[in-house]
């Protein structure tokens, strides 16, 4: 059979076995990977919006251009 292999987490380098946490200790693992996931949502979330923002500028400036095609055409 095959031999299981204890969970750990990685802090400042050092390697903890979570079962071998306190419940405080595990609670704010569970934490920080809320947190972590939390970070990852909003820097995707901040992405669309650059990527909004472009197109609207984008959109803008062919809209300015547009119009000064008409201005100079009067």
């Amino acid at each position: 059979m095959a031999e299981e292999q204890a969970q750990t987490i990685t802090i400042d380098g050092k390697q903890y076995e979570l079962d071998k946490l306190s419940e405080q200790a595990r609670n704010q693992v569970v934490n920080l990977r809320i947190t972590d996931q939390e970070i990852q949502r909003l820097n995707h979330q901040l992405a669309i919006a650059q990527t909004a923002r472009v197109a609207y500028a984008n959109a803008l400036k062919r809209e300015l251009e547009g119009d000064n095609v008409e201005n100079t055409a009067h």
